[in-house]
């Protein structure tokens, strides 16, 4: 039973340069070390409805790109199929393809580290064209 008596929080601060995976594990492990937690349970919250969060493989590059193209199948940049269009054709597509993933996630924690697998990896998942500005809150309880 974890005995829950400290909590940190953070924001990572991503600038994306478009469609794309982006890795925040080294980001996130940084500033896991230097917090006073050794045991716990970290969440990842991503502040926005058109970018999204996975935990993935991070050797090979291919299992990426073939989410990404599945993603654009299931929800193509198609003016005519959306109502909702005035921030662009890529903007209800994004919204989806955020439904359809995640905007939190937890990863339990031991030792300051995460206890992701050997081939995992936290990204935040770009569905918009267009660079932007993200946050992804940090929010991490234990002791």
């Amino acid at each position: 039973m974890l005995n829950v008596d400290r909590q940190a929080q953070d924001i990572l601060t991503v600038r994306t340069t478009g469609h794309g995976f982006y890795d925040l594990t080294r980001d996130a492990s940084s500033w896991l070390a230097e917090t006073r937690i050794s045991t716990g349970l970290l969440t990842f919250f991503v502040r926005h409805t058109s970018a999204s969060l996975t935990i993935q493989e991070n050797a090979d590059p291919d299992v990426r790109a073939d989410l990404a193209d599945y993603l654009a199948d299931i929800a193509p940049e198609d003016p005519g199929r959306y109502r909702h269009g005035i921030e662009g054709p890529d903007d209800m597509p994004a919204h989806i393809r955020t439904m359809l993933t995640q905007t939190s996630l937890p990863v339990p924690v031991a030792d300051r580290r995460m206890l992701l697998g050997t081939w995992q990896a936290v990204y935040l998942l770009e569905h918009r064209r267009a660079p932007h500005r993200r946050e992804v809150v940090l929010h991490l309880l234990g002791n």
